[in-house]
């Protein structure tokens, strides 16, 4: 039976049919998809992990107690994973492990675009790539058979276009997998370095073995068209290039794209003119064999950033392109950028931090939008977790009366991946940093997955959730305070007395995201029209539902929240809360 699956749907599906019985991740798109679809299946099991070093962890120990386990994460995810990655390269495995990495070319959603086939070189563990989903289910199924063959865990490379790209996928049926045995083997799963150094010399070993299987490896192959252009290509990169050249070229199909198939590339290379590499961001490909001595075109004429598409393609190799792509944008079309949502808790707060006009160290997260206009109240976003670090840091270089203008924003579900160590340090390195955690009780930014502070597993199974103020006070922490980022006044006055405090202090602001549960809205605001002067006050919360019609503010009804954000900030009292 055929469907029309995402390439994260399939990669699911490729798990369930493969006997996949445990799976791990920390959500993040382009990767989301494939854990919650993944625990839709019947015997299986399936956890949002506090962070993705946590979730391959879990994968790991599952597959030493014999089970096939699937680990997911987006790119950046795997620098968190990286620390037991390397050395899981040496253990090994019992059951079948496989990591997900979702690259995103183009950044449509990440802070960068690093290409993580390189991992795979770095850990020396083989790479699949697949093109589209019927490859993604098919090839993570001869991945687990692969990670068992040569004992390796194996990483399995998506990129944004294959991942949430849909295509038809012929089903198959789930493979009973019996539990591997259990059995005691220091030698090969104690990385104490006497034992390191010898798995070590096995990895070597494998490396080869892995190079040899790649020649003849059935996720190679060639497709001969015309022989003036040889395309050498993975993943989507395939898929455009075809596109791009049809038939006028021929193409060298890597599936199992590291180690490299030198051997096919030489036979390949043999029989066609002029030979390209193409290949999204890095030159993975194209150094490994201009390296071994071909003679091949790459990054001369590609980009190295951003995503591939037919039309550059065509026009890198051809000159010319057969596709008429128009980007032009239309007169007079506005600026839209992304806002907070109407009813939005973040916005409140963001509000206040820009009438104090402190320094605000940012995190990953909806509320990174409260770096844009109008309110540009942040000062740095640079990964998961840093905004507490980070504002110790400037705390230790500029000094304590500099620190008492510093905030530390993080949300719920950050601060649980990363941010709780960067809280251990302000108070163990005698900071006075003050750390609002922005508690709307779910992870948004990815589509509201659930986190260690929600009470609810992925299943939607009560659990003990995670008490951030207990957390904080147990940390040390003894100014804590939880406050409604609806409340302007209450939240402005609870920053101001944190900020003039000598010792470290968090406030929680607690409100749930406005799209988790949508509220009935019975109530509404007005606008008096007498009152209303157009100064626009009003217009700096970046409300979608206010706008301004002629010389004084609007509401829209249709996506207005009443949250009375507006009502609080005009001077004039022209808005009010009445009812619908």
């Amino acid at each position: 039976m055929a469907v029309v699956l995402s390439g994260n749907e399939a990669v699911a599906r490729g798990a369930f049919e493969a006997g996949v019985k445990v799976a791990a991740a920390y959500p993040g798109t382009p990767s989301t998809e494939i854990l919650e679809n993944f625990v839709k299946y019947e015997g299986v099991y399936g956890e949002w992990s506090p962070n993705e070093k946590v979730a391959l962890e879990v994968g790991f120990g599952a597959s030493l107690g014999g089970a096939r386990a699937l680990v997911v994460m987006k790119h950046v995810g795997l620098n968190v994973a990286a620390d037991p990655l390397m050395t899981l390269s040496y253990i090994g495995v019992n059951g079948g492990l496989v990591v997900v990495t979702a690259d995103d070319p183009g950044m449509h959603s990440s802070q960068n675009e690093q290409d993580n086939r390189l991992y795979a070189r770095f850990a020396k563990i083989p790479l699949i790539e697949p093109s589209d989903s019927q490859e993604a289910k098919d090839f993570l199924k001869v991945a687990y058979d692969l990670s068992e063959r040569f004992d390796t865990p194996v990483l399995f490379r998506l990129t944004t276009r294959v991942a949430h790209g849909r295509s038809p996928v012929v089903l198959g049926e789930r493979k009973q997998i019996p539990l591997r045995d259990y059995a005691k083997n220091v030698p090969k799963n104690v990385m104490l370095p006497v034992y390191a150094r010898q798995r070590h010399l096995r990895v070597e070993e494998r490396r080869k073995e892995l190079a040899t299987f790649a020649e003849k490896s059935t996720l190679n192959q060639i497709i001969w068209g015309g022989r003036k252009f040889g395309i050498i290509a993975s993943g989507v990169s395939y898929q455009y290039a075809r596109e791009a050249l049809g038939e006028e070229a021929s193409y060298l199909k890597l599936g199992l794209s590291y180690p490299l198939p030198l051997g096919l590339v030489r036979e390949f290379a043999e029989q066609v003119e002029q030979l390209f590499v193409v290949e999204e961001l890095e030159p993975f490909i194209e150094e490994q064999l201009k390296a071994a001595g071909f003679s091949v075109v790459g990054k001369e004429v590609f980009p190295r950033t951003g995503e591939l598409s037919p039309e550059l393609i065509a026009r890198r190799i051809r000159g010319t392109s057969p596709f008429q792509v128009h980007f032009s944008r239309p007169e007079g079309l506005p600026n839209r950028p992304p806002l907070m949502c109407p009813g939005c808790p973040h916005r409140g707060v963001f509000y206040v931090l820009k009438k104090l006009k402190v320094v605000v160290t940012g995190d990953i997260g909806c509320y990174t939008l409260g770096a844009l206009p109008p309110f540009q109240a942040m000062d740095s976003c640079l990964c998961m977790g840093a905004s507490i670090g980070a504002s110790l840091g400037l705390e230790k270089a500029r000094g304590k009366d500099f620190a008492r203008q510093v905030v530390a924003v993080i949300g719920d579900s950050t601060f649980v991946h990363s941010g709780l160590t960067g809280l251990v340090d302000l108070i163990y390195n005698k900071g006075t940093g003050t750390v609002i955690i922005l508690d709307n009780r779910t992870t948004a930014m990815t589509g509201h997955q659930d986190h260690p502070g929600t009470g609810f597993t992925i299943k939607k199974e009560e659990t003990k959730a995670l008490d951030f103020a207990e957390v904080a006070s147990a940390i040390g922490v003894k100014r804590v305070s939880t406050v409604d980022p609806y409340d302007l006044e209450n939240l402005e006055r609870v920053i101001q007395e944190e900020l003039a405090s000598e010792e470290v202090s968090v406030i929680i602001s607690k409100r749930p995201c406005v799209l988790l549960n949508p509220p009935k809205v019975d109530k509404r605001i007005e606008v008096d029209a007498d009152k209303c002067k157009g100064c626009k006050r009003c217009l700096q919360l970046a409300c979608p539902a206010l706008s301004f019609a002629g010389d004084r503010v609007s509401v829209n009804e249709e996506i207005c929240n009443c949250c009375s954000l507006c009502v609080q900030v005009c001077p004039h009292q022209a808005l009010k809360v009445g009812e619908r």
